[in-house]
C-alpha cells in the first residue's frame, strides 16, 4: 500500500492522521530513546523523519535506531537531497512554493531524483507552504526565504491552489518548528473549502486537543514535532 493511500485510510478511520516529526541531528541524541518511548505509547500514526539541516554524519545510524525501536511507518521529511535514505521507503517530495529560492523550488528535487529513481522510493508531490507562527525558524533561516502572512488569507490561498494545480498531491502548511502558535483556525477552514487535496498542517502544536480542533478545520493530517522533542506535547 502507498504512503498516500495508507494516510488516506486513517483519515477515514480516525477523521485525521497524527505524524510524528523526528530531527534525526545530534541535538537529539541523548533523548532519542524517550521521544520514541513517548511516540510509541501514545497515538501516532506514522512518523516523519528529517530537518532544516543535520550537522554531522551520522544520519544514517540515527535512521536505523528510529527503525528498530517503532512499528510505526516511516515517511522521509527531507531537509535536502542529502537526506534520502535507503531505509525509508517513503517520502514527502517537497517543493518550497511559499518561498521564490530555485534551490527549494527545483534544484534539491533534480539532485535527488536519480538516487529516489534508483531506490524505488514511493514518493507523495507536496507543495510546502510556510507560514509565519510568530517566530524567526530554522526553516526560513537555511531556505533564506520568508513566511506567508496569515492574515493575508487571498494570497495564502493564492499559494495553496497553485500547488493543487500544479500536481500536487498534498499541501503541508507549516509554521516552523518552535512556533508561537499554530495555524489559524479560520485560514484552514477557508483555505480547505477550497483546496480538493489534502492538507498536512505542524509547526506550534502543543497538544492532542489542538490537533482535533485542527481535524475539524479541514487538516487531514497533524504534526507534532518541537513540542514532542521538549515533552510539552499534552497526549
Amino acid at each position: 500500500m502507498s504512503i498516500l493511500n495508507f494516510l488516506n485510510e486513517v483519515k477515514d478511520k480516525n477523521s485525521f492522521s497524527l505524524l510524528a516529526l523526528i530531527d534525526p541531528d545530534k541535538k537529539n541524541d541523548s533523548r532519542l530513546k524517550d521521544i520514541l518511548c513517548r511516540i510509541n505509547s501514545s497515538n501516532f500514526n506514522a512518523i516523519l523523519v528529517g530537518g532544516s539541516y543535520i550537522e554531522d554524519d551520522l544520519f544514517e545510524k540515527r535512521i536505523k535506531y528510529i527503525k528498530s525501536n517503532t512499528k510505526l511507518p516511516l515517511i522521509s521529511f527531507p531537509g535536502s537531497s542529502n537526506q534520502i535514505s535507503h531505509q525509508i521507503n517513503s517520502m514527502l517530495y517537497l517543493n518550497l512554493i511559499s518561498g521564490r529560492n530555485p534551490k527549494y523550488l527545483i534544484d534539491e528535487q533534480v539532485k535527488g531524483a536519480k538516487k529516489i529513481n534508483k531506490l524505488d522510493i514511493d514518493t507523495i508531490p507536496t507543495a510546502y507552504i510556510l507560514l509565519d507562527g510568530g517566530s524567526c525558524t530554522s526553516v526560513s533561516n537555511i531556505s533564506s526565504t520568508s513566511p506567508l502572512n496569515m492574515n493575508d488569507k487571498e494570497n495564502v490561498l493564492s499559494h495553496a491552489l497553485a500547488g493543487q494545480f500544479m500536481g500536487n498531491k498534498l499541501i503541508y502548511f507549516d509554521c516552523g518548528s518552535g512556533s508561537k502558535f499554530s495555524i489559524k483556525s479560520d485560514l484552514l477552514s477557508y483555505i480547505s473549502k477550497e483546496v480538493k487535496i489534502p492538507i498536512i498542517v505542524g509547526g506550534g502544536i502543543k497538544s492532542y486537543n489542538e490537533a482535533v480542533k485542527l481535524s475539524h478545520c479541514g487538516a487531514s493530517c497533524v504534526v507534532v514535532g518541537n513540542s514532542l522533542e521538549s515533552g510539552e506535547y499534552d497526549i
